[in-house]
């Protein structure tokens, strides 16, 4: 269990300050993250990042050698883009940027949406996905990244300290991924800080196997096994799925994920050890401790990368950052650096004229978003357990996070702006802070459903809002990839917004319409539990999650209640 902590909400971010102290003659913040100092050379700069909670990773893996930049999200939740988008553009050093994250949905929205961003500046931006937990997925490509996150970063890194383009740094990426494998188990579940219950248990005497780094409870349940018999399931099966044609010689990690204490690792290498050389193969400079965590998860895995003639030297090569260091000959001098680096540039957010509709309609859109606000903070644990069940139980938080920083940017906007404006300052609030892929979709849908109401309209009747509201769940449905269905928010949105305009067009008032809407989406949200989710990190504890309603889905259901509550006695 976290139990150093002072507000459990500004874990990451607490955590994150201590490190920038720590680490100063190696790192420095900027926002959204952490930069190594720079080198007398440009590089093409390796931008990792992930969420927090799985130190080394993220930011510990920045300095000479490996990473140039991490951006740092929310405990298991994905940095916004505008947190990648920053720590990418503070990297830079005129050769380009390389994002690689494992392969996670919100992660690759958010790194994606940044990367556009950076070029759409000018700056070449490339993304190396790793996918290398064989338990996760058949198909390679839909496989999630855990310890072997490590292996990419650390040939991407070496590749750049040789000076090499951005084209050969991310081919020796993709090949790093192509060539990397990994399976981990768990003995027990990792526990949010300030909560009293782990987001998982492994039954007494077993282990889960194919756990991710984010908390999801392991594939099956499994008896536990003596450390000989689980140095052999971990080898044999990581080796079942090596690459065809995969060399000899392989770079190894033996992972401790949280708890498993160091002295327990040394002694399962002790059989890991002569069970590959069993298989034939010659181990290359092997790492045994902790270099992807889980908070307090109880558990390890194992990553091999099978090591040609041009990833091999990418292993062995020097690297000195804050929780990994590798020389085999002095490193090069670092450098504080320049004024100009050091500068960051401060978007000036200008709000345009509104008309006196628009006015009252941000007046609305602030009550409506601290009834939001009020209305999760009160579930914010049930959400959590709700999405713990087959997910990592972040749900709950963050929302919270998401919808206090939208509220507090619409209180700080002055008296003058319309509610279309506000509509999506609060949605880039919503999708920086929050982070994840729940961050991402609310953030976006909120800044189209502001786009489409805009500011100078002589009046918003019911129909003009509705559509607004369809454009908001166009949003999501695009950018997320569900379908009704698949057992997401989705369930309880769509029901919503067809109700909607159903009764909206049958020349209901706005207040009662989106109040019977509401009641719609939320009788649909219940009935999430009868379904088995088709996509995101769900979607492998399928059977887990039948009987539970959908997180997502529950909480949209949460949300458009509070807002018709506001609509009834504060009309738009």
């Amino acid at each position: 269990m976290t139990r150093i902590f002072d507000d459990p909400a500004e874990f990451a971010d607490d955590q994150l300050a201590g490190f920038l102290d720590l680490y100063a003659d190696r790192v420095r913040g900027v926002h959204g993250g952490v930069v190594t100092h720079r080198g007398d050379e440009p590089q093409v700069a390796v931008v990792v990042g992930g969420g927090s909670g799985h130190y080394p990773a993220f930011c510990g893996t920045v300095g000479p050698g490996l990473a140039h930049g991490a951006v740092v999200g929310n405990i298991f939740t994905s940095p916004s883009a505008a947190q990648a988008y920053s720590v990418g553009k503070a990297a830079d050093q005129g050769r380009g940027v390389i994002f690689s994250f494992g392969n996670y949905a919100g992660d690759v929205m958010n790194f994606g949406i940044a990367a556009e961003r950076l070029r759409a500046e000018g700056i070449d931006t490339r993304i190396v996905i790793v996918t290398d937990d064989v338990a996760s997925a058949e198909e390679e490509q839909k496989r999630r990244g855990i310890a072997g996150d490590f292996t990419v970063f650390k040939a991407m890194g070496a590749a750049a300290a040789r000076g090499l383009g951005i084209d050969e740094v991310e081919r020796l990426g993709r090949a790093a991924n192509a060539a990397t494998r990994t399976l981990g188990v768990a003995f027990s579940g990792c526990t949010m800080p300030g909560e009293d219950e782990p987001l998982f248990t492994v039954p007494e005497g077993h282990l889960g196997l194919g756990l991710g780094i984010h908390g999801e409870p392991g594939i099956r349940d499994v008896e536990m096994l003596p450390a000989r018999d689980l140095a052999a399931l971990l080898v044999d099966e990581v080796c079942k799925n090596a690459p065809a044609g995969a060399p000899k010689r392989v770079g190894t990690i033996l992972n401790g994920l949280g708890t498993t204490k160091y002295e327990e690792l040394f002694l399962l290498w002790r059989h890991v050890a002569p069970r590959l050389r069993e298989a034939g193969l010659e181990i290359v400079e092997p790492e045994v401790g902790e270099l992807v965590t889980s908070l307090d998860m109880g558990g390890c895995s194992l990553t091999l990368m099978w090591l040609d003639d041009e990833l091999d030297p990418l292993w062995r090569a020097d690297a000195y950052t804050p929780a990994y260091r590798k020389a085999a000959a002095p490193l090069a001098p670092l450098r504080e650096p320049t004024p100009d680096e050091l500068a960051e540039a401060e978007a000036v957010v200008t709000a345009p004229e509104a008309g006196e509709a628009g006015r009252r309609l941000a007046g609305t859109v602030r009550t409506a978003l601290a009834a939001v606000e009020s209305t999760i903070r009160e579930h914010e644990h049930e959400l959590g357990r709700i999405d713990a069940v087959a997910g990592d139980g972040d749900h709950g938080r963050g929302m919270l996070k998401g919808v206090t920083a939208a509220t507090a940017r619409v209180r700080e906007s002055g008296d003058r702006v319309g509610g279309g404006w506000l509509l999506q300052q609060a949605g880039q609030a919503w999708a920086e802070r929050a982070g994840g892929t729940s961050g991402v979709l609310w953030g976006a849908a909120l800044e189209a459903f502001g786009r489409h109401l805009g500011d100078t309209a002589d009046a918003y009747p019911a129909g003009t809002v509705a559509a607004g509201v369809r454009e908001f769940a166009s949003t999501i449905q695009q950018l997320g990839g569900a379908q009704p269905g698949d057992k997401t928010l989705l369930d309880a949105l769509l029901p919503f917004v067809d109700d909607l305009e159903r009764r909206v067009g049958a020349g209901e008032e706005l207040a009662p319409a989106w109040a019977g809407a509401a009641e719609v989406a939320t009788e649909q949200a219940g009935r999430t539990a009868d379904l088995r989710p088709k996509i995101g990190r769900a979607r492998p504890l399928a059977e887990r999650s039948v009987g539970t309603p959908d997180a997502g889905a529950t909480s949209m259901g949460l949300v458009v209640t509070a807002v018709g509550a506001v609509l009834e006695s504060e009309p738009c």
